[in-house]
Order: C-alpha cells, then sequence, then structure tokens
C-alpha cells in the first residue's frame, strides 16, 4: 500500500515515515502543498495523509483540488488541536477522517488501516481467501489456521492480490503500490517476491501468471 504524507514539521515528518515503513507501507513525503498537488495530480495513492498548515498551498486547498479532480483517494487530515473550524471544513471537502496532533501513532496507524479497507470495500480488518487468511492489524497470515512466515514483501504483495483478487495485476501496478520515491524494488524482485509466496501457499492458493499482463489470485480458491 503506498501512501503520501504531507506534512512541513522535518521531525513529525522523519517520525511518521519511518512508523509507516516499519509497518509495511511504502510512502512518500511532500513537504509543501505544491508538491503534494503535484504528486497526487500524477501518480495512484491507497492513502493520503495532509497536513492543513502546509507552506504554499495549504493543506485544505490540496484537497479541494484533489476532490476537484474526482480522486476517490481517501484523505486522513491532521490539524492542530484548536482548529475546529479547519476540521469542519477539511471534512465538508471531502476527507475522510481525521487526527489531532500531537497524536499516538498506534491510533494514526489504526485509521490508516481503516480507511484503506474502507476504500477497497473490506470492512472486515482480516482478510480471507480460501483456507487463507489475513490479519492486517498483528500483520499475520495464516493458511489452514497454521501461521505463514512472510517477509515485508511478501505481505505486501500477498495483501495487494487478496484487496484485487480474481483480477488481473500487472507488475507496475505492484511496484507502484509497493516502492515509494525512496525506495529501489526492481520486477525482478517482484517475480522473486511472488516465487516464494507460491512456494508457501501452493497448493491450497493459486497465484496465476498470465503472460504479458501479469498475476492475478483465482477469485474462487
Amino acid at each position: 500500500m503506498r501512501i503520501l504524507l504531507a506534512e512541513d514539521d522535518t521531525v513529525l515528518a522523519d517520525g511518521l515515515c519511518r512508523a509507516l515503513r516499519h509497518s509495511g507501507y511504502a510512502v512518500d513525503h511532500a513537504e509543501n502543498g505544491e508538491r503534494a498537488d503535484a504528486w497526487l495530480g500524477r501518480e495512484n495513492y491507497d492513502l493520503a495523509i495532509i497536513d492543513l498548515g502546509l507552506p504554499g498551498l495549504d493543506g485544505l486547498e490540496v484537497l479541494r483540488r484533489l476532490r476537484r479532480r474526482e480522486q476517490p483517494v481517501p484523505v486522513l487530515i491532521l490539524t492542530a488541536r484548536d482548529a475546529l473550524e479547519e476540521r469542519v471544513q477539511g471534512l465538508d471537502l471531502g476527507a475522510d477522517d481525521y487526527v489531532v496532533k500531537p497524536t499516538a501513532f498506534p491510533e494514526l496507524e489504526a485509521r490508516v488501516r481503516a480507511l484503506i479497507r474502507r476504500s477497497q470495500g473490506k470492512l472486515n480488518p482480516h482478510l480471507s481467501h480460501g483456507p487463507l487468511t489475513l490479519d492486517t492489524v498483528g500483520k499475520r497470515a495464516y493458511l489452514d489456521g497454521q501461521p505463514v512466515e512472510l517477509s515485508a514483501r511478501e505481505w505486501g504483495v500477498l495483501e495487494f492480490f487478496l484487496l484485487r483478487a480474481g483480477r488481473i495485476v500487472s507488475k507496475e501496478q505492484l511496484l507502484q503500490a509497493l516502492c515509494g520515491w525512496d525506495d529501489e524494488i526492481t520486477p525482478n524482485a517482484i517475480e522473486k517476491a511472488v516465487s516464494r509466496l507460491r512456494a508457501k501457499l501452493d497448493p491450497a492458493v493459486a497465484i496465476r501468471t498470465v503472460r504479458g499482463l501479469g498475476y492475478y489470485l483465482d477469485k474462487e480458491a
């Protein structure tokens, strides 16, 4: 899952980026509103976390432009404790949720998970596919009730597949979802991750290859 963090406080942004990446998210950090608006206009994100007090274009204008382009990316706004009017305005402009600064990271991450699940039409924190279950909160995978050890990259690929079961997923889509600007992931690394997943899940769960197009997880396990 790929997240855009728009935050001008370098200390806060560094801490959030490190924590989110540790939780398995790809994160791009924009330190001002112009950069956030430009990236949102040309990249595909699963979530945007936007500080309302950005320099240049403020967070409300970034949000306004995003919704004017009719982009459905969910938005979590960061706001000061006393900025009630801004919080209301942000929600009216199309933000999906807000967090008051300073906030504990577990709360922010819980809201991130909930917004991404909601945007994918998955309200349950457990994703199931036949004998396979992913606990998106605990970051654990189970096959027939037995734990499956996954690396962070394998987890990211498998979660992406489960959220799109029955649909073809290209290597380019996987790269964009799993790789931020500061990451270096090659198509070959994606192929290796898929190969390792197959070794751990076959034959109970099949990841099919469609030559020239990508992969898909059978809709019916």
